[in-house]
Protein backbone atom coordinates (compact mmCIF):
# COMPACT_ATOMS: atom_id res chain seq x y z
CA UNK A 1 0.00 0.00 0.00
CA UNK A 2 0.77 3.48 -0.91
CA UNK A 3 1.59 5.97 2.07
CA UNK A 4 1.31 9.99 1.41
CA UNK A 5 4.97 9.77 2.30
CA UNK A 6 5.53 7.18 -0.44
CA UNK A 7 3.85 8.87 -2.97
CA UNK A 8 5.49 11.71 -2.41
CA UNK A 9 8.58 10.99 -2.49
CA UNK A 10 7.96 9.01 -5.52
CA UNK A 11 6.54 12.64 -7.42
CA UNK A 12 9.56 14.70 -6.13
CA UNK A 13 12.05 11.84 -6.65
CA UNK A 14 9.87 12.07 -10.96
CA UNK A 15 10.35 15.89 -10.30
CA UNK A 16 14.45 16.19 -9.68
CA UNK A 17 14.72 13.97 -12.75
CA UNK A 18 12.65 15.70 -14.98
CA UNK A 19 14.87 18.77 -14.46
CA UNK A 20 18.11 16.66 -14.25
CA UNK A 21 17.48 15.57 -18.01
CA UNK A 22 16.81 18.73 -19.67
CA UNK A 23 20.05 19.68 -18.11
CA UNK A 24 21.64 16.73 -19.88
CA UNK A 25 19.99 17.01 -22.84
CA UNK A 26 21.45 20.55 -22.88
CA UNK A 27 24.94 19.66 -22.46
CA UNK A 28 24.91 17.35 -25.18
CA UNK A 29 24.01 19.93 -27.75
CA UNK A 30 27.16 22.16 -26.44
CA UNK A 31 30.69 21.71 -26.96
CA UNK A 32 33.38 22.23 -24.73
CA UNK A 33 34.07 25.73 -24.62
CA UNK A 34 30.38 26.50 -24.59
CA UNK A 35 30.37 25.49 -20.80
CA UNK A 36 32.76 28.19 -19.87
CA UNK A 37 30.58 31.35 -21.95
CA UNK A 38 29.46 33.47 -19.55
CA UNK A 39 26.65 36.17 -21.04
CA UNK A 40 27.99 39.12 -18.64
CA UNK A 41 30.89 39.93 -16.12
CA UNK A 42 28.07 39.28 -13.58
CA UNK A 43 26.92 36.17 -15.05
CA UNK A 44 27.84 32.69 -14.30
CA UNK A 45 28.74 30.27 -16.70
CA UNK A 46 27.23 26.94 -17.22
CA UNK A 47 30.72 25.49 -16.00
CA UNK A 48 30.07 27.75 -12.40
CA UNK A 49 26.44 26.35 -12.22
CA UNK A 50 27.02 22.90 -12.76
CA UNK A 51 30.30 23.41 -9.36
CA UNK A 52 27.60 24.93 -7.22
CA UNK A 53 25.16 22.79 -8.04
CA UNK A 54 27.63 20.14 -7.73
CA UNK A 55 28.89 21.83 -3.76
CA UNK A 56 25.74 22.17 -2.81
CA UNK A 57 23.93 18.70 -3.60
CA UNK A 58 27.28 17.17 -1.41
CA UNK A 59 26.48 19.35 1.12
CA UNK A 60 22.97 18.86 1.62
CA UNK A 61 22.17 15.80 0.91
CA UNK A 62 24.90 13.84 2.22
CA UNK A 63 24.07 12.78 5.67
CA UNK A 64 20.96 14.33 5.25
CA UNK A 65 19.22 13.22 8.35
CA UNK A 66 22.74 13.49 10.72
CA UNK A 67 24.33 16.06 9.95
CA UNK A 68 23.58 20.37 8.89
CA UNK A 69 23.18 20.69 5.15
CA UNK A 70 26.01 23.30 4.72
CA UNK A 71 29.57 21.17 5.61
CA UNK A 72 32.47 22.41 7.42
CA UNK A 73 34.86 21.74 3.98
CA UNK A 74 31.98 23.22 2.25
CA UNK A 75 33.54 26.64 0.26
CA UNK A 76 30.54 28.03 -1.30
CA UNK A 77 31.99 31.22 -2.92
CA UNK A 78 34.95 29.13 -4.20
CA UNK A 79 31.97 27.74 -6.60
CA UNK A 80 31.57 30.49 -8.20
CA UNK A 81 34.97 31.06 -9.28
CA UNK A 82 35.73 29.56 -12.69
CA UNK A 83 36.91 25.71 -12.79
CA UNK A 84 39.81 24.84 -14.85
CA UNK A 85 38.16 21.31 -15.62
CA UNK A 86 37.09 19.50 -18.94
CA UNK A 87 33.69 19.32 -19.95
CA UNK A 88 34.22 15.49 -18.71
CA UNK A 89 35.03 16.46 -15.54
CA UNK A 90 32.15 18.98 -15.42
CA UNK A 91 29.49 16.22 -16.31
CA UNK A 92 31.14 13.69 -13.97
CA UNK A 93 30.36 16.36 -10.75
CA UNK A 94 27.21 16.83 -12.35
CA UNK A 95 26.38 13.05 -12.64
CA UNK A 96 27.50 13.01 -8.63
CA UNK A 97 25.91 15.51 -7.76
CA UNK A 98 22.30 13.99 -9.04
CA UNK A 99 23.55 10.26 -7.80
CA UNK A 100 24.33 11.69 -4.28
CA UNK A 101 20.34 13.56 -4.52
CA UNK A 102 18.77 10.79 -5.62
CA UNK A 103 20.17 7.98 -3.44
CA UNK A 104 19.06 10.05 -0.26
CA UNK A 105 15.98 10.43 -1.45
CA UNK A 106 15.22 6.38 -2.25
CA UNK A 107 16.77 5.98 1.40
CA UNK A 108 14.05 7.73 3.01
CA UNK A 109 10.98 6.63 4.58
CA UNK A 110 7.98 8.26 5.72
CA UNK A 111 8.93 8.33 9.40
CA UNK A 112 11.85 10.71 8.19
CA UNK A 113 9.98 12.96 6.23
CA UNK A 114 8.94 14.70 9.54
CA UNK A 115 12.04 14.74 11.44
CA UNK A 116 13.83 17.98 11.76
CA UNK A 117 16.85 18.47 10.05
CA UNK A 118 19.05 21.45 9.62
CA UNK A 119 20.89 23.86 7.38
CA UNK A 120 23.42 26.49 8.00
CA UNK A 121 21.90 25.62 11.78
CA UNK A 122 18.31 26.75 10.99
CA UNK A 123 15.89 23.83 11.83
CA UNK A 124 13.78 22.95 8.51
CA UNK A 125 11.22 19.94 8.36
CA UNK A 126 13.10 17.20 5.85
CA UNK A 127 10.09 18.03 3.93
CA UNK A 128 10.45 21.47 3.49
CA UNK A 129 14.47 21.05 2.87
CA UNK A 130 13.59 18.66 0.02
CA UNK A 131 10.82 21.38 -1.26
CA UNK A 132 13.32 24.21 -0.68
CA UNK A 133 16.15 21.97 -2.76
CA UNK A 134 13.09 21.33 -5.53
CA UNK A 135 12.90 25.12 -5.62
CA UNK A 136 16.40 25.45 -6.34
CA UNK A 137 17.72 22.98 -8.46
CA UNK A 138 14.92 24.02 -11.39
CA UNK A 139 15.82 27.61 -11.47
CA UNK A 140 20.07 26.79 -12.14
CA UNK A 141 18.55 23.80 -14.88
CA UNK A 142 16.78 26.93 -16.32
CA UNK A 143 19.81 29.16 -16.69
CA UNK A 144 21.67 26.60 -17.92
CA UNK A 145 19.03 25.63 -20.50
CA UNK A 146 18.65 29.31 -20.82
CA UNK A 147 22.33 29.72 -21.57
CA UNK A 148 23.07 26.63 -24.46
CA UNK A 149 19.63 28.52 -26.20
CA UNK A 150 21.30 31.98 -25.96
CA UNK A 151 24.97 30.15 -27.33
CA UNK A 152 23.19 27.86 -29.93
CA UNK A 153 20.35 30.19 -31.27
CA UNK A 154 19.19 28.91 -34.38
CA UNK A 155 20.85 25.56 -34.08
CA UNK A 156 19.03 24.75 -30.42
CA UNK A 157 17.18 21.71 -30.27
CA UNK A 158 13.79 22.25 -28.61
CA UNK A 159 13.57 20.02 -25.33
CA UNK A 160 10.34 20.14 -25.06
CA UNK A 161 7.28 21.65 -27.24
CA UNK A 162 8.98 23.32 -30.25
CA UNK A 163 7.25 26.97 -30.71
CA UNK A 164 4.11 26.58 -33.26
CA UNK A 165 3.69 22.72 -32.11
CA UNK A 166 1.13 22.81 -29.30
CA UNK A 167 -1.73 21.68 -31.10
CA UNK A 168 0.41 18.52 -32.93
CA UNK A 169 1.63 18.45 -29.48
CA UNK A 170 -1.84 18.01 -27.95
CA UNK A 171 -3.64 15.99 -30.12
CA UNK A 172 -0.82 13.43 -30.06
CA UNK A 173 -1.48 13.31 -26.35
CA UNK A 174 -5.25 13.48 -26.35
CA UNK A 175 -4.53 9.99 -29.12
CA UNK A 176 -2.17 8.27 -26.36
CA UNK A 177 -4.49 8.74 -23.69
CA UNK A 178 -7.83 8.09 -24.99
CA UNK A 179 -9.88 5.53 -23.34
Amino acid sequence: MNTLGTVYLESVIKRFLTYKVLGDMTFTQLEEKDFYFAPGDSSNSIAVIIQHMHGNMRSRWTNFLTEDGEKPGRNRDEEFSPPACSKAELIRMWEEGWRCLMETLRSLTDEDLLKTITIRREPLIAIDAINRQLAHYPHHVGQIVYIGKMILDQNWKSLSIPKGESQTFNKHMQEKHKG
